[in-house]
């Protein structure tokens, strides 16, 4: 789950008790890393005109809540979808337009990884309870520079098969009206346009599912009475493991942490690094000619490599092909052999893949007993843009 704030969370003494809500307010995401508690890994943001989006680490400890309490209070009126710069899937939308109408707003992003698990959910009760009443509006606001071209996201989405209504909120104006705080985040409105739930992050699906029945009850809809059901994600939206112990790691300079080459990163400027004599967990490093930006590393020749070493059943790694679009050939190994059935959906059993979109990619997937691995991935073509890793 991942944190930005805006607004009066500059201030350093509101940010610190910003901390302690949202302590509180994910006590009910059950993010699916056991059975009484969850740790969810999370940022918070700095928006200044100037720098633009800053995301940082911050980490949550949640804790999983009943899914058959669902308290339907008034939390204010739904605000005007304004500001996106794009539909997707529809016309234009309005609270006019969806007055009578039970509407869940999500917001996601379509290269974070807690936004993609939630899709089979989502996605499952668009088409469930559609006839019925029910508006779904996926609010995409981007991370990175890419997610903000509408291409992009409309390849993401029809990847992923999502079919509802999608507003491109690239100026965070929507997100701001909602005074939103994370990706995921969820909330659902009733027939006469005022806000009943909300959640952030991943998890209490069935919670979420009885809200909307109970929501499109109240404005009189009869239906059966609808079990909710059992969804699973499969690939990239399946749920995460229970074992998880590496954070998401950015590559760009501006939030690089634990980086383990020799001589630290040079911002902005072309360096050949090595690799390090040994990686701690969690540690990464480059190998070979790289340039590093604020938002990613860029290969500047080939051939170079990234090595990490991780704790995870999932790795991903958020890449995008040379500027000029051209597809970059990748070949990885595991402990220094090929992955085998430990492969991702993204590469072979022989750890050989291309990147050829700016997107997510699944580079691993352990099939049996999760355990500290080192990955070293080869890019065999010079241009590659690495951004961001993830887990699962």
């Amino acid at each position: 789950m991942k944190w930005p704030s805006f607004g009066f969370w500059f201030c350093r003494s509101v940010f610190v008790a910003s901390v302690i809500v949202l302590g509180i307010r994910a006590r009910d995401p059950d993010v699916g890393c056991g059975k009484s508690r969850a740790f969810v890994d999370g940022r918070t943001a700095h928006w200044t005109p100037d720098e633009g989006f800053l995301p940082q680490i911050l980490t949550v400890q949640a804790a999983s809540a009943p899914e058959s309490i669902t308290r339907l209070t008034f939390e204010g009126y739904m605000p005007e979808l304004k500001g996106g710069v794009a539909w997707l899937n529809s016309a234009p939308l309005s609270t006019k337009s969806l007055r009578g109408r039970v509407v869940l707003i999500t917001f996601w992003t379509y290269t974070c990884i807690n936004s993609l698990r939630t899709l089979p959910y989502v996605k499952k009760w668009s088409a469930k309870y559609k006839d019925s009443g029910l508006v779904v509006i996926g609010v995409h606001t981007p991370e990175f520079s890419f997610e903000r071209e509408r291409q992009n996201v409309e390849i993401a989405s029809q990847e992923h098969k999502v079919t509802y209504p999608v507003v491109m909120d690239n100026k965070y104006e929507i997100w701001r009206s909602f005074s939103n705080e994370a990706w995921p985040a969820f909330y659902l409105i009733d027939a006469n346009g005022q806000i009943r739930y909300h959640q952030f992050g991943e998890g209490n699906y069935g919670k979420m599912e009885y809200a909307i029945q109970a929501l499109l009850k109240e404005k009189g809809m009869q239906f059966p009475e609808r079990r909710v059901d059992a969804i699973v994600g499969h690939g990239i939206e399946a749920p995460p493991s229970a074992d998880e112990r590496s954070p998401e790691t950015y590559m760009g300079y501006r939030l690089s942490e634990r980086f383990a080459s020799p001589g630290g990163l040079k911002e902005s400027r072309v360096k050949i690094y090595i690799a390090p004599e040994r990686l701690a967990l969690n540690q990464w490093g480059l190998i070979g000619p790289w340039k590093v930006d604020s938002e990613s590393a860029v290969l500047f020749s080939a051939s170079g490599k990234i090595i990490f070493r991780f704790h995870s059943r999932d790795l991903h790694l958020v890449m995008a092909p040379s500027r000029d679009g051209a597809p970059i050939r990748f070949k990885l190994t595991l402990d220094g052999a090929e992955p085998g059935g430990d492969c991702g959906v993204d590469s072979a059993r022989d750890g050989t893949g291309i990147v050829r979109k700016p997107r997510l990619y699944q580079l691993v997937r352990q099939k049996s007993r999760v355990e500290d691995r080192t990955l070293e991935i080869e890019f065999l073509d010079p241009g590659v843009q690495a951004l961001d890793f993830t887990f699962g």
